[in-house]
């Protein structure tokens, strides 16, 4: 399979710490389960799997890619990241001063650790003082040391693993898509019934094409919608056998008895009675003329 270069598609897991003060270390993310239930930060929701990335394009930290250059699948490697190659250092410009009433504006009700979008921008309140909130736009990584191990576990070769990777890395779930890569650099992609009403890919799609072009060869692609009609539950009762029918109708005909009959069965009537009943002539037997 070669070595990895730039532009190619890899899987890789991970796991990377952030260096704080005296080389002490705090897990930021994983790929591994147990490594986060170690660490306390597990997630139900999310799925610990190996993950595609761009080699070589500025799409992970750079010392990241710097490491995987060059790299054959099943290598591992530990690689210490610092800011400049990293998520890059702090910049004091981007720490800004709201007064409150922008927040209770928003229903907002600010406090330290807050993740909040102002002025089209994702930041973390830092300070609530005074009438005033803090809020630093900087990279959470911005400024801080990173530490990788990390171990490439496979590579796209073909259009449609290439395909497959950049819809798991432009907008997730890239196992539920189909790709079928044709020839003269075209492709059909058909989508799964989430596409059809979810925003986040009517955006996601331009880069997924974008992506597409420039890092699996294909030039033009088509996503398919497909609307399938579903049988109604009610055409499955014409399905029974006629016995079935019949059996359920019986208990319906009973049902529908005249009420006097009903009362008598429960009165007891003494059998002189009964047999004198059943002497007379069936109604249904008399003529219009008779009644």
């Amino acid at each position: 399979m070669g070595t990895l270069a730039k532009g190619d598609i890899a899987h890789i897991e991970f796991d990377v710490w952030v260096v704080g003060p005296g080389e002490q270390r705090t897990l930021h993310d994983t790929t591994h389960a147990d490594v986060a239930k170690a660490a306390d930060k597990y997630e139900e929701k999310k799925s610990y799997a190996p993950v595609p990335v761009v080699v070589g394009h500025d799409r992970i930290p750079k010392g990241l890619d710097e490491a995987l250059v060059g790299a054959s699948v099943g290598d591992e490697k530990e690689v210490t990241i610092p800011p400049g190659k990293g998520a890059g250092e702090r910049d004091p410009k981007l720490v800004r001063l709201y007064p409150m009433r922008e927040f209770l504006k928003k229903d907002i009700e600010p406090e330290p650790g807050l993740g909040v979008h102002m002025d089209g921008r994702h930041g973390v309140i830092m300070a609530v003082t005074a009438g005033r909130v803090r809020v630093d736009f900087n990279n959470p990584l911005a400024g801080r040391t990173l530490q990788y191990k990390v171990k490439v576990t496979g590579r796209a070769e073909t259009p449609e693993e290439k395909a497959r990777g950049i819809l798991e890395m432009d907008y997730g779930l890239g196992d539920q898509f189909k790709v079928f890569a044709k020839e003269g650099g075209e492709a059909d992609v058909f989508l799964p019934d989430v596409c059809k009403t979810d925003e986040r890919w009517f955006v996601s799609k331009f880069r997924v094409v974008a992506d597409l072009r420039e890092f699996a060869g294909i030039s033009k692609v088509r996503f398919v919608e497909e609307y399938e009609k579903k049988e109604e539950k009610k055409a499955e009762a014409k399905d029974e056998p006629a016995e079935t029918v019949k059996a359920e109708a019986k208990p319906a005909a009973e049902a529908t008895k005249p009420k006097p009959a009903r009362r008598a069965k429960g009165k007891a009537t003494p059998k002189k009675a009964e047999r004198t009943e059943e002497e007379l002539p069936p109604q249904e037997e008399k003529s219009p003329e008779e009644l």
